[in-house]
This record gives structure tokens, C-alpha cells and sequence, in this order.
């Protein structure tokens, strides 16, 4: 269900705009950009409570962990104590609950780290969507004004001069598909740029991040204040 979530997202994300302007210039309509801001809409709503679903797994599945890890090492401790003192039958049943709660501790882990993964896909799915909304918006409003534009030129060519100055009204409406269409192409350029962008700022959040709870890790290790 994810994965095609994911597919369906990442479809939209690359939608040809040019496409679909120029399927509504040939329509005269805007029902096929309406269409597609629907279906972006739709599926920013099933990203966003996938993503919340997904993200509280992952928050309940990293305190599994923590909590296991936690025991391992108090179980860690307790079968040093027990060899130290010579209570073997002790250390033996300690050491075997050790095993049980560590191998947990590292299937939690596993989960937690997968679902983290999976939010962090559904985050950015979210964001490139949004991104495109935003343009597609944009763009809806500059190309119904072409259209209305257009329609006023061809009621004021038939009113004028009749049925005879139909080839100069058609030259008009192509002279503003070619204007928006390199207008589009332009944008098109301008959005790759800008989801290149978008994707090496996440990826140094990420790095940041990774290399903090490291360091944290390693300062809890050597009993240092954070």
C-alpha cells in the first residue's frame, strides 16, 4: 500500500506541465490541470496520515529498542556481579535472558530504523508534492487568463470581420501558446534547479543529524554531560 502510494506521488511529481497546458489550449478548457490538482490534492491528504501513521510506528518502535537495550545492559552488569560473587546458576540463567532481550533489542532496532526510513520517503514525497501544487496553481492562473484572452480575441475577430479572419485569430491564439510554452519551459528548468536543491538541503539535515546522535552516543559512553 506504501510503495504504491509512493508511485502514485511520484508520478504527479513528474507530470509534464507543458503537456497539460497544451492539452488545455487544444480543449480551450482548464479541465485537465483542474483534474490533475485534484488528484495532487487527494494524495497530499493520503501522504500526510500515511506519513503520521508511519511516523508513530517509528516512535514506538525506537522506545522498544531503548527500553531492550536498556535491560541488556542492566543484564549485561548483573552477570558480571553474579561471576564475581560465584553464583554460576545465576549467571548462566542472566546470561540466557541477555541473549533473549538483546536479540529484541536489535529486531526493534531493525524495525525502527526501517520505519524511520519509510517516514523520512513520505516526508519528502510531501514536500516535492507541495512544491508542484504550488506551480501547477501558479501556472493554472497565468493560463486561464491566456484563455480568456484568447476567447476575447476570437469573439472581437468574428464580430469584426466575420468568418473570412478566422487564419489571423488562430496566428493570435499561437503566437500566445508559443509565448506561454517557452514561458513553461523556462519554469520547467527552474524547478529541477530547485528540487536539486531541495534534495542536498535535506540530505545535510540528515548527515547533521546522524553525526549529532553519534557524538551524543558517544559522550553517554564516556559518562560525559551533554
Amino acid at each position: 500500500m506504501m510503495a504504491s502510494l509512493l508511485e502514485r506521488v511520484g508520478t504527479l511529481i513528474s507530470a509534464n506541465l507543458n503537456w497539460m497546458v497544451t492539452q488545455a489550449l487544444k480543449a480551450n478548457s482548464m479541465a485537465v490541470v483542474d483534474e490533475y490538482i485534484r488528484r495532487v490534492e487527494d494524495n497530499l491528504e493520503a501522504l500526510e496520515d500515511a506519513a503520521a501513521t508511519v511516523g508513530g510506528e517509528a516512535k514506538t518502535l525506537r522506545r522498544k529498542y531503548e527500553e531492550f537495550d536498556a535491560k541488556a545492559k542492566e543484564l549485561d552488569g548483573n552477570i558480571d556481579l553474579f561471576l564475581r560473587e560465584g553464583k554460576e546458576s545465576l549467571a548462566v540463567a542472566a546470561q540466557s535472558r541477555f541473549n533473549t532481550v538483546q536479540r529484541l533489542a536489535a529486531n526493534y532496532k531493525q524495525q525502527a530504523e526501517a520505519q524511520e526510513a519509510e517516514f523520512q520517503k513520505l516526508l519528502d514525497a510531501k514536500l516535492k508534492l507541495e512544491a508542484k501544487l504550488t506551480e501547477v496553481k501558479q501556472e493554472r492562473v497565468e493560463l486561464e487568463a491566456m484563455l480568456e484572452l484568447a476567447r476575447s480575441k476570437e469573439l472581437t475577430h468574428r464580430v469584426v470581420e466575420g468568418v473570412a479572419g478566422v487564419t489571423t485569430s488562430e496566428s493570435g491564439i499561437g503566437d500566445i501558446r508559443e509565448s506561454l510554452q517557452k514561458r513553461l519551459d523556462k519554469a520547467a528548468a527552474q524547478s529541477q534547479m530547485d528540487a536539486s536543491r531541495l534534495d542536498n538541503q535535506m540530505a545535510e539535515v540528515l548527515e547533521q543529524d546522524l553525526l549529532e546522535r553519534q557524538l551524543a552516543e558517544r559522550k553517554k559512553r564516556l559518562n560525559l554531560a551533554s
